[in-house]
């Protein structure tokens, strides 16, 4: 097998326009969703155990298919999959948009959910595939990382504008010109470049122990956070996705193709990668479910001005992204970006366990700034190394595997940091809110149980941050000038070889 210098897709800066769209849908729908719920709930008269349904349906398929996804890209094509995740990813939205029913709503986020999965990593390997010049990639991961990393916080803003102007079920509706437009952009200007697809069967065992596991994992979370951690459901969930996900780890050992091939994880870079990313998550899932409602229900802030609170931090995001990461990652190793982007994120984070009943937003707009500075310029490289030197005919799982470590991180940080917020709500208004009180004061009190939950919350998240960066800067050693390959004296390729048989 030698080594062949792909000639570049003279169409790819197009193609990266139509795929930033759709993997913008996706982020979006992350949050845009829960800004509407509470209009949502009053219109169809669900309870708020099903309200939790509309969000965890959406992050169990999602979450639990995504590696099947992946692999899916990788055998039958990358476009052809993205194009058919669109068109679904579309469907279920027009459904969740139509409902009349709780039970319409979270079948809808389910399928959501299942085409989201088959769309994410097709969008990520399409990347990989088409852009192998190293200074091309850099830039065009620049402009992901900033799409992947900000989209959730401008879906609070569309959100909370949909909600307060038209009606809550836009939210859902709003997905289907994108999709439009995208597949549309796909079937004109996306091409897949030959010899990258992967010609073996699929590994049915390990999709179902995969899939299964890591729904029982994200499941457990959330069950978690509903009946706390010693409930027997809880301990019986994380049993099964442990069992489950050891199981996959044997199996795709034993099995000739694999669906996952451990050579994807085991690499130091993009294990560190998927290891880091997964925890920052976690940290920042948390973060944008505190301050929505620290900005709503203590500050008085409407959806969409709290929408328009995050902004600073997503243009830190940008410009961390595309001004810092992306001029940087072909220069300096990946861990002298990620490691120091996470402190940085780390730093925001401090700023704002010092939030107060009567905070002003001068003291969060210092914590926003440096916590997007620091996502996006450690996001970047994250995405890039997530596929660094992998086979053309892995991309698709190595992609998945990314978006496994944010949406299964998101899960277990929404449900694990809302079991820190509200137990240290609980405990604080045992020994501060006294029934004494006169109702003017209690109100106070009971606001001040509030954000000393938040505030913890957040130290929670603080110091995940600071772990992903000594795992970041401990395991990378990739990256950098390492992201140039000589072939056969061409100078320099990507850093994904494509294999000529």
């Amino acid at each position: 097998m030698s080594q062949t210098v792909p000639q570049a897709d003279p169409r790819r800066w197009k193609a990266l326009g139509f795929i930033g769209l759709a993997q913008l849908m996706v982020v979006l729908d992350a949050t845009i969703v829960n800004i509407a719920l509470p209009s949502a709930q009053r219109a169809l008269h669900f309870t708020d155990a099903n309200r939790t349904w509309v969000i965890t349906a959406y992050a169990l398929a999602f979450g639990g298919l995504l590696l099947f996804g992946g692999r899916i890209a990788d055998l039958w094509g990358r476009r052809r999959t993205f194009i058919t995740g669109l068109i679904g990813f579309a469907a279920a939205s027009a459904i969740g948009g139509a409902s009349q029913s709780i039970g319409m709503l979270i079948g809808a986020r389910a399928l959501q959910g299942l085409f989201g999965a088959l769309l994410a990593p097709a969008a990520l390997s399409l990347l990989t595939v088409m852009f192998t010049e190293a200074k091309e990639r850099a830039k065009a991961f620049g402009i992901y990382g900033a799409i992947a990393g900000g989209g959730g916080a401008l879906g609070l803003i569309l959100g909370g504008a949909l909600t307060q102007y038209l009606n809550w079920r836009w939210t859902f509706f709003i997905n289907v010109p994108f999709a439009v437009i995208a597949v549309a952009g796909a079937i004109l200007v996306i091409r897949e470049p030959e010899g990258t697809r992967n010609r073996n069967k699929l590994d049915i065992p390990g999709v179902l122990l995969v899939s299964t596991g890591l729904v029982s994992l994200v499941y457990g979370f959330t069950k978690a956070s509903e009946d706390g951690w010693s409930s027997h459901t809880t301990i019986g969930l994380f049993i099964a996705a442990a069992v489950l996900l050891a199981a996959f780890v044997v199996v795709e050992n034993m099995v000739k193709s694999p669906l996952l091939p451990m050579r994807v994880v085991l690499d130091r870079n993009r294990g560190g990668a998927y290891l880091s990313l997964g925890l920052a998550v976690i940290g920042m899932f948390g973060l944008f479910l505190f301050l929505t409602y620290y900005l709503q229900n203590i500050l008085g802030y409407s959806p969409v001005m709290t929408g328009v609170a995050f902004l600073p931090m997503v243009a830190g995001m940008i410009t961390g992204s595309t001004q810092i990461g992306a001029r940087l990652m072909n220069r300096v190793p990946a861990r002298m970006l990620m490691g120091p982007g996470f402190v940085v994120a780390s730093v925001g984070m401090l700023i704002l366990t010092q939030i107060k009943v009567d905070s002003s937003y001068l003291l969060l707009l210092p914590g926003l700034v440096l916590m997007g500075l620091g996502m996006g310029t450690a996001f970047m490289p994250a995405m890039s190394l997530a596929t660094f030197r992998v086979r053309p005919q892995d991309a698709g799982v190595a992609s998945a595997m990314v978006n496994t470590s944010q949406q299964v991180g998101g899960a277990i940080g929404t449900a694990l940091l809302s079991t820190v917020a509200t137990s240290a709500t609980a405990a604080y208004a045992k020994t501060h809110v006294l029934p004494t009180s006169p109702k003017q004061l209690q109100m106070l009190e009971t606001a001040q149980a509030a954000v000393h939950g938040f505030s913890t919350a957040i130290w929670w998240s603080f110091g995940l941050l600071l772990l992903a960066a000594a795992i970041a800067t401990a395991l990378l050693n990739g990256g950098g000038k390492a992201n140039h390959i000589a072939a056969s004296g061409d100078g320099e390729v990507a850093d994904i070889p494509v294999m000529a048989h």
